[in-house]
């Protein structure tokens, strides 16, 4: 199943907010059109793109008159619009609510702990990096152990659990945040980037 016409992706490249919805587009192998709105000059704030999501946040994706603002919205309107087989989203309520709780893991200890001790490092955000690195500790211990026991985090194959942790985990070191202490972590890494039509953060 494929859009009518190309799915537009407001985003802004070293967003990892905005790299897991462009990876789940090319994951599905769905056409897009990406353009960037510089957060940095403040371009989500302008009229044009409150209209799309007056929280001022990328990404935002219009498919065809549809606008999902929220990077895991997006990621679960793709999967429920465009994966008929639901392998990213299974539609088991114990497989499902299992990814979900990593989707709610995504939008909070990683985007408080790896996420934000690289706004820190990377971009000068003022945050607490102590907090930050204490957290992203912690959420990789809990990511470690649950991946030395499968090679995804919900089972066999990869589901949407994996692309919502993916992008920050990944860039985790340019906050600081070393990922040699977790070598499960780093071969799931490896795995996430075998998957077909992958493509990662621009550095």
């Amino acid at each position: 199943m494929h859009p009518a016409r190309p799915i537009t992706l407001y985003g802004f490249k070293q967003s990892g907010h905005s790299h897991r919805a462009e990876l789940m587009l090319r994951l599905l192998g769905l056409p897009f059109a990406f353009q960037e709105i510089d957060i940095f000059k403040g371009a989500q704030r302008a009229e044009s793109f409150r209209r799309l999501n007056p929280f001022t946040s990328v990404p935002v994706i219009d498919d065809a008159g549809t606008v999902v603002a929220d990077s895991v919205a997006i990621l679960v309107y793709l999967a429920s619009r465009y994966d008929p087989a639901r392998t990213w989203l299974p539609t088991d309520p114990a497989t499902a609510a299992q990814v979900q709780r990593w989707l709610s893991v995504a939008q909070g200890w990683l985007a408080f702990g790896p996420a934000r001790a690289r706004i820190i490092q990377k971009f000068g955000g003022q945050y607490d990096l102590a907090a930050a690195h204490t957290l992203a500790e912690r959420l990789f211990k809990v990511l470690e152990a649950e991946l030395a026991a499968r090679p995804f985090l919900v089972g066999d194959r990869a589901t949407l659990a994996d692309i919502a942790l993916y992008s920050y985990t990944a860039v985790a070191p340019e906050g600081g945040v070393a990922l040699e202490p977790y070598p499960a972590i780093q071969a799931w890494l490896a795995r996430v980037e075998a998957l077909p039509h992958f493509e990662g953060m621009p550095q």
